[in-house]
């Protein structure tokens, strides 16, 4: 960031898009005023060399961002794509489902016909849709997504690359949720048994196979007292 200041000036659009990136890091860290302080400055920069468009601009910086994105790189422009995904992760995170699934919806189709659908970013805009289906209980539909993400990341990365291995522990937890122990179990066996052996006993991936594992069994078992009650 401090480098394109210096070489670019404040006002250039590789500029602004380091300095949210680096909000973002500081929003994902929970350091708000520090996160606010730099998505501000964007906001003004671009208000003064843009114009302010829409009367709540300040109050929408998220979205104003995704909007200078689009209108200056196009809505196609991986950057613009990035900056829709980061608005839809916000919406998901604040339980805003019906925004977050428009945003990600038009994110997929649009790197789905632009990068093809067997790309890293259309696997994660796929992936991403399925978490805001799977926080709202729609288990049909978050299946349905995972299971292609699953079956294409193993088909192109290979059944041990650490993006199969998170696919088939989403899909797992979709089937935990519908109490189908079955095929809960059968996917974190093998994907606990994979990362131990790719990453070891005492890696903290491991250990968390392990535990989501534990949980199923413990579900399980609540379940079966509860039936028999």
């Amino acid at each position: 960031m401090e480098t394109r200041k210096r070489v670019l000036g404040e006002e250039y659009p590789d500029m602004l898009s380091s300095i949210a990136n680096l909000a973002s890091t500081y929003w994902n860290q929970g350091r708000w005023k520090e996160a606010e302080e730099l998505q501000v400055r964007v906001m003004e920069i671009t208000k003064r060399v843009l114009g302010e468009e829409y009367p709540d601009t300040l109050s929408k910086l998220e979205v104003r961002v995704m909007e200078i994105t689009k209108r200056v790189l196009g809505e196609e422009h991986p950057d613009t794509l990035t900056s829709m995904a980061n608005l839809a992760s916000i919406y998901r995170k604040q339980g805003r489902w019906k925004e977050a699934e428009e945003l990600e919806v038009r994110v997929m189709e649009t790197t789905k016909r632009v990068l093809g659908e067997e790309h890293p970013d259309t696997l994660s805009s796929m992936a991403n849709l399925a978490s805001t289906y799977w926080n709202q209980g729609r288990w049909k539909e978050a299946e349905e997504l995972d299971v292609r993400v699953m079956e294409t990341r193993k088909r192109v990365l290979g059944e041990e690359h650490p993006d199969t291995l998170t696919s088939m522990a989403n899909l797992a937890s979709i089937y935990r949720n519908q109490g189908r122990w079955k095929e809960a179990e059968e996917l974190e066996v093998q994907v606990m048994e994979t990362t131990k052996r790719v990453l070891g006993e005492e890696h903290p991936s491991t250990l968390t196979r392990i535990a989501n594992l534990a949980s199923t069994y413990w579900k399980q078992r609540v379940s079966s007292i509860c039936t028999m009650m």
